[in-house]
């Protein structure tokens, strides 16, 4: 982890107008949502993939990185450019960024699947897919745990 620290991802950019990655995503994830004149969600319905939940409060939600930025950093990150990191921690257009209950995303911190599984077991094929699509795209390694954990629940979807 050496050099790591989250600044070197920089995220939460502006994507149009006023409006950043997160609350793209909220946009994109939530239904009947209302924003005010700053792109804050004001409403909305949420429904949280990792363990089912459903949210009306923006600030009950995380936008997850499915592969945490500290685990893209030790899988090859650390050796992109700011740029690329930046790409990478709001790629809204791959399976990347994730609209999750807040404190399920925090028990997730940046564990990979051998360490780490959504609550929610209907998920997790998803989640498996999800993680490989992107450490795909992004050339990202995984390591022998890793491969064993995304094999098992492939072998279940």
């Amino acid at each position: 982890m050496d050099g790591y620290s989250r600044t070197m991802f920089p995220h939460w950019i502006t994507q149009s107008g006023q409006c950043n990655t997160r609350e793209t995503a909220l946009r994109r994830d939530g239904e009947n949502v209302e924003t005010d004149a700053k792109c804050a969600a004001v409403s909305g319905t949420w429904r949280s993939p990792y363990d089912g939940a459903t949210w009306t409060q923006a600030s009950d939600l995380d936008i997850d990185h499915m592969v945490p930025l500290a685990q893209a950093w030790r899988s090859g990150a650390a050796a992109w450019t700011t740029e690329r990191r930046k790409e990478f921690a709001n790629d809204l257009t791959s399976s990347q960024l994730w609209t999750v209950t807040d404190n399920v995303n925090q028990a997730k911190g940046d564990k990979d699947p051998a360490q780490w599984l959504p609550p929610l077991a209907s998920f997790r094929c998803m989640y498996a897919r999800s993680w490989i699509d992107v450490k795909y795209r992004y050339g990202l390694t995984i390591d022998a745990a890793e491969k064993t954990a995304l094999d098992g629940l492939l072998g279940s979807c």
